[in-house]
């Protein structure tokens, strides 16, 4: 089989290629995010703050089926890297496998988690009612989203990042569409109110999900599916979570940070957390593409390891790093210069955009020191060293970030809590930087050796 682009296309070229679909689809889905929430505000500001604390529950979802993923993605993509493409397609059945035993998963917490969940957090009888309606179907109906993860990872994995583009951009489009439709009842369709947003995102990434099984099929031609008399490989599920378990934990992570966050803030007002949740949909629309980028350059970074070339890695990061503060400096200046605006498109309150200009303009210093953590986190996860990201993102959120908000609310002022973000982020830095340094002396610099010393011989 000829040698994958991967190996060989020119590295900024390659880069650019490969991550441009990926930051254009992720682009659209932050739109249906904050398209979401906006039509949701429309409902009432306790159904933005139900959905606001429906978060830590959608990131765990998103921690299980994108740590999988991320598995899925190092090892796939080091095997072809490698030739060794019967690996390749025992990684996809088993990660397949691992996507159905994910649903069953949260069906159970979505049948029997979510009223307790919410009233761990608050004591509104509104928001409680708004947040079961919605975060009801989100769970139950989750084996679209497990599905749309595990068939675009293993498109990614292969460099068919376009394919990869039509799947979630389909995925949200077709949530654009249908939120207004079954949230307000237009076009004969019954007014569902909040259980109106929930199902027009289960709808589409159940269909994104279908739409990337059949490309997978039908023109990801490196990797052979084949799931008639399937038996799960102990071992080769044990590898995938070796990578993808410390991605899940970061991410866990993170679902746990906004429960803790929720609740601090809740002791200020309901507003509080609204504002909060504005904010995640708004950054959103900055890191999703940089997570895009991260996608193009996991599977390169880790075709390069496997075939044993050091040059095209290093060169991978470093121009990935350029990209990524770069669009991060306008999320800087859109925080900084435009609060007002950006928060007056969720029907924003006097009192949300007083809390509100405070904590964008706050909390968007730390975007530039984001951008270095976040991509060199994915050279961790593409070598297979996943546990310094988890460790750096425990670090970061747990021993840092929530300590410091807790600590600053103390001091009786909501303004002061956002702070905790750009603290957090600059020792996430110095512990990105500290454990980079150690798998570049340990890993990088040795890569390629043996193929150096052949040639000399």
């Amino acid at each position: 089989m000829a040698e994958n682009k991967m190996g060989v296309m020119p590295v900024k070229k390659l880069l650019v290629s490969m991550s441009l679909p990926m930051m254009a689809s992720m682009l659209v889905q932050a739109l249906y995010n904050i398209v979401d929430s906006i039509f949701v505000s429309r409902i009432s500001e306790n159904a933005l703050t139900a959905v606001s604390m429906a978060f830590p529950l959608q990131t765990l979802m998103i921690a299980l089926a994108g740590g999988t993923g991320v598995g899925i993605n190092a090892i796939l993509s080091r095997a072809l890297g490698e030739k060794d493409f019967a690996k390749a397609d025992k990684t996809a059945e088993n990660g397949i496998f691992l996507a159905l035993l994910s649903y069953l998963l949260f069906l159970v917490i979505g049948l029997t988690v979510v009223g307790p969940f919410y009233r761990s957090q608050t004591q509104d009888a509104e928001i409680i009612a708004y947040g079961e309606q919605y975060l009801t179907i989100i769970l139950t109906f989750s084996f679209g989203i497990f599905g749309q993860f595990i068939f675009e990872r293993l498109l990614i994995s292969t460099g068919r990042t376009m394919l990869s583009m039509i799947t979630q951009g389909t995925g949200a489009i077709i949530n654009l569409i249908l939120d207004p439709i079954l949230i307000f009842g237009l076009l004969g369709a019954p007014k569902m109110g909040i259980r109106g947003a929930a199902a027009a995102t289960v709808a589409g990434q159940i269909i994104a999900a279908v739409v990337a099984c059949v490309l997978n099929v039908k023109k990801n031609k490196e990797i052979n599916i084949r799931l008639k008399g399937f038996r799960p490989d102990g071992a080769m599920i044990a590898q995938i979570y070796r990578i993808g378990v410390p991605s899940i934990i970061m991410q866990s992570i993170g679902s746990l940070m906004v429960y803790i966050m929720n609740k601090v803030l809740i002791g200020f007002s309901s507003t509080a957390v609204a504002v909060f949740g504005v904010y995640f949909k708004l950054q959103s629309f900055i890191f999703m593409p940089i997570f895009g980028l991260n996608n193009g350059l996991i599977p390169i970074v880790a075709y390069n390891y496997g075939a044993g070339k050091r040059d095209r890695m290093m060169k991978t990061w470093r121009f990935a790093w350029v990209l990524a503060t770069v669009i991060m400096l306008f999320g800087v200046i859109a925080f900084e210069v435009f609060p007002t605006p950006l928060l007056k498109i969720f029907d924003a309150s006097d009192e949300m955009l007083a809390i509100g200009r405070v904590a964008l303009r706050v909390i968007g210093v730390h975007f530039p020191v984001a951008a270095y953590c976040i991509v060199t986190g994915s050279m961790f996860q593409a070598l297979g060293t996943s546990v310094y990201s988890m460790i750096t993102s425990i670090m970061r959120q747990i021993v840092v970030l929530i300590p410091a908000a807790i600590l600053l609310a103390q001091l009786g002022n909501v303004d002061y809590v956002w702070w905790s973000f750009p603290i957090a982020e600059i020792m996430s830095a110095a512990a990105t930087t500290f454990f980079f340094n150690k798998i570049y002396k340990d890993v990088i610099v040795h890569v390629g050796e043996e193929e150096e010393v052949l040639l000399d011989a």
